[in-house]
């Protein structure tokens, strides 16, 4: 991984240097690495053929074969070695990484070239992208990604999505190149995927939101589960599941109580009993029927925040029993021996752990974990991770967590810290990196940055996407593009394309040119007696 970073890292720059003003112009979101372009357009005919040159690039000819027609064309996919067509597919051993690719543009032919099917469909984005903003003009486009993994989280407990808007998000973010969403399924307000062992952890656990706590079940089944991994992975998207604990479990404790670890007074039956053989074996076959769901290599199991429900522990039977058996001095302690047995399990399982920052603090192996920082303002926690070698992906929430607002006028979301706007977003990570002295050791294990949609006051898809859009957008960027290949102004210039698709998709996105244009949505109306704490996540 260290040197595949520093490879695209020497590849970015590299190329900077040569690719002289004409890329600055190119109207592509995340911006290229490389442009050499020409000022000779190119039209493509309306009845264009696509050849491919490997088999396992089909999946790739069928998925620009339908964005064209989207946009008008009618295409034909010739079988491979029968015709040479307008646009050409194919894998190039000389690009070296998974996600490069080259995109050459001449009147005659456009050919897209790829390390792998995942480079090739990156070009064939940026060349859809070229297509639809009347941008087609003759040379060649170089680019690979800065960083490996460019993540979106969305919360589903809090607020429940749905299929088909959880597609609608994806498709935006494969148009922006982005490859990893991260998909919080469980956490206290309820349970979203179906554990056909445990049924009432959708029927009983999945009833309420973060609104409405009798609210009917909404969850995900295994099927569209499955259908949702499939569309994603025709995206070049790997999906990551959250299933939450220790903390966070009081949406499952609801439909098994025999396995609650209690809580405290503000946050009840907050906890798995770690104290329990059972809960182990219980934990174990869940994440069993959501390893068969994901083929991920990654499997998110939290980890964070179980100090708020950690009380109960101190009384109770099973936990005081595991402490004296094992040795431990305090429920610290039980809360490690937890995560090492689960992290155990979940390679058992064939997957990487997964964890928030907290984890830090257990001493997980960080050869079979994979640390998310969250805590800006424990820069020491992102300091401790890099030193000691685990991989890392930094999500801090200011400037990364879209419940925060983004601009002075905005009342509904976290405010602490100032607002998150869009540019603070796009000059993340690097205007920051000063500060926290990341150097380029400790760089080397920065595997990637994601954008976190915590939905406690997003409860439908308007205020969704008010508060993701263009946010996304800049991140996207920022993960994929090198620092020194950046500019906000041209960023701000080539957006205006996207507001334009934005307003065609009807998305109901904060416009920062005119924020009055689309005003704030209103913020949920709680059936509780008191509305949830602002600081939600801390």
């Amino acid at each position: 991984m260290k040197h595949l970073i520093k490879t695209l890292a020497g590849f970015c720059l590299g190329l900077f240097f040569v690719s002289g003003v004409a890329a600055q112009n190119l109207r592509v979101i995340p911006m290229p690495a490389h442009a050499e372009m020409t000022s000779r357009t190119v039209v493509l005919k309306q009845q264009p053929v696509i050849s491919v040159l490997s088999d396992d690039l089909s999946g790739e000819a069928s998925f620009l074969a339908e964005q064209l027609r989207g946009q008008g064309y009618r295409v034909d996919v010739a079988r491979r070695g029968k015709i040479r067509g307008d646009i050409l597919l194919g894998i190039d051993p000389a690009l070296e990484g998974r996600e490069e690719y080259r995109l050459t543009i001449a009147e005659e032919r456009i050919e897209v070239k790829g390390g792998s099917p995942a480079g090739v469909f990156y070009g064939v984005g940026t060349l859809l992208q070229l297509l639809e903003n009347g941008d087609l003009r003759c040379g060649e486009i170089h680019d690979a990604p800065r960083y490996a993994w460019r993540g979106y989280m969305l919360d589903e407990s809090r607020h429940f999505s749905g299929e088909e808007r959880v597609k609608e998000l994806l498709d935006l973010m494969a148009r922006f190149k982005m490859n990893r969403f991260h998909w919080h399924l469980t956490d206290a307000p309820g349970w979203r995927i179906e554990i056909k062992r445990y049924p009432r952890l959708t029927t009983v656990g999945g009833i309420g939101n973060n609104s409405d706590p009798d609210y009917p079940a909404e969850y995900y089944t295994q099927k569209q589960i499955r259908d949702i991994v499939a569309y994603a992975a025709a995206r070049h998207i790997e999906i990551i599941p959250e299933i939450d604990m220790p903390g966070h479990g009081t949406a499952a404790n609801r439909a098994y109580p025999e396995y609650s670890g209690g809580g405290s007074e503000d946050y009840p039956d907050f906890t798995f009993n770690v104290g329990k053989e059972e809960t182990y074996e219980y934990l174990t076959n869940i994440l069993r029927e959501v390893r068969d769901l994901f083929p991920s290599k990654w499997m998110h199991i939290g980890g964070d925040e179980v100090a708020f429900g950690i009380e109960g522990w101190k009384t109770d039977p099973h936990v005081r029993a595991l402490m004296k058996r094992e040795g431990l001095t305090d429920v610290k302690q039980a809360e490690r021996y937890f995560m090492h047995r689960m992290t155990d399990t979940v390679a058992a399982l064939g997957r990487t752990l997964v964890g928030w920052d907290e984890l830090m603090d257990l001493n997980v192996d960080p050869r079979s974990s994979l640390i998310m920082w969250w805590r800006h303002d424990r820069p020491n926690y992102l300091h401790k991770a890099l030193d000691n070698d685990y991989p890392t992906v930094i999500c801090p929430r200011h400037p990364l967590y879209l419940d925060f607002v983004q601009h002075a006028s905005h009342r509904v979301g976290r405010t602490w810290d100032g607002p998150c706007t869009l540019q603070d977003v796009y000059a993340f990570p690097d205007s920051e990196f000063g500060r926290w002295k990341v150097d380029a050791e400790q760089q080397a294990h920065i595997v990637g940055m994601q954008v976190a949609a915590w939905t406690e006051l997003m409860q439908n898809r308007k205020r969704v996407d008010f508060m993701t859009f263009p946010r996304l957008c800049a991140l996207a960027e920022s993960a994929w593009t090198c620092p020194e290949r950046k500019s906000y102004e041209s960023f701000t210039l080539r957006m205006e394309d996207v507001y334009r698709l934005l307003d065609g998709m009807g998305i109901y996105y904060f416009d920062p040119r005119d924020p009055e244009r689309h005003t704030e949505p209103e913020g949920p109306v709680f059936r509780k007696k008191e509305q949830p704490k602002a600081d939600f996540k801390d």
